[in-house]
């Protein structure tokens, strides 16, 4: 299951346009600096060429450019990152009436060829969506793709940072994780890196029911648990007013179902004495769901649940058991959805033929993300096959400025379609086409292709070949020796974009005439021609004169029309030839003449 990702980071590695996590890309400018938060952004415009840089009033530097794309299914940004680490990739929205239609679009949100999220933009608020997951192999792609007409996705910043390996480990690194919330209980602004060591962004809530806000007296709090949340997120608490009350944590899922994972983060805010006792359980449901949970003063205690099957209508709280003096508190949260499985990506051998062509041609060097998925947002000139690995069934590369020799696409093996016309391709046919197993449609024309064409294509009557418009391939008459043997051969008349000559015969395509039935068709052409000159003789002194009975042209037979076109184009070819023998079969008939 892994070779299938290996090609996708070989694709998104082969393309010069790419970069390293960590990084902080600001969409839709080339400016390089340093933010408030000391985070250091860097430009977009290096990284991909499509798409259109436009400006927005806002006060976050980063927010003040965005990237719209108006062309092609999806955009891609491709990022290097470190096989089988894990990351938290941050995309940024602010549309900020960017175009003066005051219509914030909606767009669909992709990673590594898997659906992340459907964006719905604001006017005048900054959106952003989180994914953490396990990288599969030396790259990842950030994608955004329009669904809707007239709707064009655009993007303002992307993010990634690279996490510990411990982190968010209850989840199999099979599944990402989108954040839905994460909250930093009792503060009063976001946090986040330099904070944050891994520049997560959490956020205050309102506090509201009854509740308190209480700050810790500790001078220092030992974070050091599995997901290391920064001090200053668990710095602060709410806390019931009463053992009675509970605390009912607000989770926002908006889901009629989902699987979730949720991580809770309790510290004491004060020392208590031995008269003190705060324990309290989580609920779910009105059930509970844990042990007594006691916090610690000075250090945190993290809690998490995982792969619970939640909704909209689900109830979570923080319950006081009977031995508790105090009431419950939290101080920070996390909570995710869990995703489907992820993909494995597309065929890593049409990945690595891909790959080859990007690496040749830099016209196509752009293109970035899975070629195939997800489905239907495929490259535009691929198409693929609808299964769980998708192959590449079809190449539209026409009027793509490719130039030089093609490469070797030969693990391609699920081709059917190759089209490549109106380029300014080089060199010989290459062999392996000929020996794609699914191959039903290839067209090689207006190209400079040169050589013979390959017996494996000119013998394939499976095949639509169509090689009109390279004047240096060797098909109309020229000796030449085939690619397969070596032999000499003159190549068949049946096939358009010669030499010097062309033949008149339209394109026949996945076949070609044998030397033996050229050479009866001369014989027939030839009986022909001296029997139609006999019939003229006869209508010239039949009824209706010249004309036939009708006073019309004498009709031919279809079998004649067919053998007088076929036999004025061979006989045009090769009436060199034809020469030739005629002259030995006269010398030898007269040297038979003498010996008798």
């Amino acid at each position: 299951m892994m070779a299938p990702i290996l090609g996708l980071l070989l694709l998104l590695l082969s393309v010069n346009l790419s970069i390293h996590a960590d990084v902080s890309i600001d969409c839709g400018t080339s400016d390089i600096y340093t933010d408030g938060n000391s985070i250091v952004w860097m430009g977009d415009e290096t990284l991909i060429s499509n798409g259109e840089s436009q400006e927005v009033k806002s006060g976050n530097q980063a927010m003040s450019t965005l990237r719209v794309f108006k062309t092609r299914n999806k955009n891609c940004y491709p990022i290097t990152a470190a096989k089988g680490s894990q990351v938290l990739v941050r995309a940024s929205f602010f549309y900020g009436n960017y175009d003066g239609k005051s219509a914030p679009p909606t767009f669909d949100l992709h990673f590594d060829g898997n659906h992340w999220a459907t964006v719905e933009t604001s006017s005048d608020v900054i959106v952003y969506y989180e994914v953490i997951y396990v990288v599969k192999g030396d790259a990842l792609s950030v994608c955004v793709a329009q669904t809707k007409p007239s709707q064009f996705p655009f993007i303002s910043a992307i993010e990634v940072r690279t996490l510990g390996s411990g982190m968010y480990s209850h989840v199999d690194s099979e599944f990402a994780l989108f954040l839905k919330k994460r909250v930093a209980y009792g503060s009063t602004e976001s946090i986040r890196f330099p904070d944050d060591a891994y520049d997560r962004i959490w956020n205050p809530e309102v506090v509201d029911n009854g509740l308190v806000t209480a700050r810790s007296d500790a001078l220092l709090i030992d974070v050091s648990v599995e997901d290391n949340p920064p001090q200053s997120a668990v710095q602060n608490a709410i806390i019931s007013s009463s053992t009675s009350q509970p605390i009912n944590l607000v989770t926002d899922i908006s889901v009629p179902q989902v699987s979730i994972y949720m991580t809770m983060y309790f510290t004491e805010v004060t020392e208590l004495d031995s008269t003190q006792t705060r324990s309290f359980e989580f609920y779910m449901d009105n059930k509970s769901a844990s042990n007594p949970i006691l916090p610690p003063y000075g250090s945190v205690k993290e809690m998490y649940i995982s792969n619970i099957t939640a909704s909209k209508t689900t109830s979570f709280s923080l319950v006081s058991t009977t031995e508790s003096t105090l009431p419950p508190l939290i101080n920070a949260m996390e909570l995710f959805y869990i995703s489907d499985p992820l993909t494995d990506g597309t065929n890593s051998k049409d990945v690595n033929g891909l790959v080859s062509l990007q690496n040749l041609f830099t016209g196509i060097q752009d293109w970035s993300g899975d070629p195939c998925l997800p489905s239907p947002y495929t490259w535009n000139w691929v198409n693929c096959s609808t299964s769980a690995t998708p192959r590449v069934t079809a190449l539209y590369l026409s009027s793509f400025d490719l130039n030089g020799l093609l490469p070797d696409l030969s693990s391609m093996d699920a081709l059917e379609t190759i089209d490549l016309h109106n380029n300014s391709l080089t060199g010989p046919i290459p062999d392996f086409l000929g020996k794609l197993p699914n191959l039903k449609t290839l067209n090689l024309a207006d190209n400079g292709f040169s050589g013979p064409v390959p017996s494996s294509l000119s013998g394939n009557t499976k095949l639509k070949l169509v090689i009109s418009g390279n004047p240096d391939l060797c098909t109309s008459g020229k000796s030449c020796k085939t690619t397969s043997t070596g032999a000499e051969t003159t190549s068949p008349s049946s096939f358009t974009g010669g030499g010097k000559k062309k033949s008149k015969l339209p394109v026949i395509l996945g076949s070609s005439i044998p030397s033996v039935i050229v050479f009866w068709a001369i014989v027939a052409v030839l009986s022909i021609a001296h029997h139609r000159r006999k019939t003229a003789a006869l209508n010239a002194v039949g009824p209706g004169g010249t004309n036939g009975p009708n006073g019309g042209t004498p009709q031919q037979s279809p079998m004649n029309g067919l053998m007088n076109k076929i036999g004025q184009s061979v006989m045009n070819e090769i009436k060199v030839n034809i020469q030739d023998q005629a002259d030995q079969q006269q010398a030898g008939q007269q040297d038979g003449s003498s010996n008798n």
